[in-house]
């Protein structure tokens, strides 16, 4: 059988099976032979670990932001143990018949000696309360801890306790916040240029599909082919290329956060240990395969149909 009898066959099985699989038999393209399934994968994989991060970032701010939306820190400073001690109870006294304050305490020396052990070396027995360490007390209130209430609980207890300083918690991380959404900015524009590159890289593998099979393409519009059948074979390749890398890719990001969230729990951190992903993130994770597929197979029709046009 001659070539145009083999074509002849092919589009006549392809017309009854209306896009079927006989039509693939034009253009034959061996799976995983070339480069896109791979240059698609590393895709994935990097818009699986990027958007890990970005989930994971969000939900860090979410619950740190949760945790100090009411809450307020007042620190008494004296070198005088004494004095410290005298202002800091009546701080909290004042601050206790205060509106809108839900729970006051004064944080205990334990706590204080944790916290400045790490910088100060401290060992037991050394008498931490000689040192000029301000007295914590730790205020939540019933909503936002916004500029007004905090200005108000200020002069409120500037009255039996002048050396006192009243701050929203919330302040105090600020520029953590700052720095975790221009990390998460940072991920969604990683995501925006991989999507680009995955789409550049499609339009180049169809042209030079195209362009490997412009002969048989001219048989194939001799013998009645149209360019919607052409580029079903198209797409459908990419498609097949496009799942197996998407597969790999997907199997890869997931190793590669699976190893991240380990090695971030173990620093121990309260805003390290909150950052886990939740089971709706797995599914947004879960789908960036089945969009990259999507994506492929769209750009490769819509790149086969115009190149088509001009060429023919």
């Amino acid at each position: 059988m001659n070539v145009f009898s083999w074509l002849g066959a092919a589009m006549a099985d392809g017309r009854r099976d209306r896009g079927g699989n006989n039509e693939a038999r034009l253009l034959p393209e061996a799976r995983l032979s070339g480069p896109m399934p791979w240059v698609i994968a590393i895709m994935i994989a990097l818009t699986v670990v990027a958007a890990a991060s970005g989930l994971a970032l969000r939900n860090a701010a979410q619950t740190a932001s949760a945790d100090v939306e009411g809450g307020v820190t007042v620190q008494v400073v004296s070198a005088a143990p004494a004095e410290r001690n005298r202002q800091a109870l009546a701080a909290l006294a004042t601050l206790r018949g205060a509106p809108g304050v839900v729970s006051a305490r004064v944080v205990p020396q334990e706590e204080l000696n944790a916290l400045v052990e790490p910088w100060l070396g401290t060992r037991p027995g050394d008498d931490v309360e000689a040192l000029p360490i301000p007295a914590l007390l730790d205020v939540r209130l019933s909503g936002h801890a916004t500029p007004d209430r905090i200005a108000a609980l200020r002069a409120r207890v500037a009255r039996n306790a002048p050396a006192a300083r009243v701050d929203a918690q919330a302040g105090w991380l600020t520029p953590v916040f700052s720095a975790i959404h221009a990390l998460q900015w940072l991920a969604g524009g990683l995501i925006a240029l991989l999507a680009l590159a995955t789409v550049a890289a499609v339009l180049l593998a169809s042209r030079n599909a195209l362009g490997n099979h412009r002969d048989t393409i001219e048989i194939v519009h001799m013998l009645g082919g149209t360019d919607n059948q052409i580029a079903r074979i198209f797409q459908r390749s990419m498609a097949m290329d496009a799942a197996a890398g998407g597969i790999v890719g997907l199997l890869v990001g997931l190793i590669v956060v699976v190893l991240l969230g380990r090695q971030f729990a173990a620093l121990g951190s309260g805003m390290t240990t909150s950052a886990g992903l939740l089971w709706s993130d797995w599914i947004v994770i879960a789908a960036i395969p089945l969009a990259g597929v999507a994506l492929a197979v769209v750009t490769a029709r819509v790149s086969v149909l115009r190149n088509l046009r001009r060429m023919l």
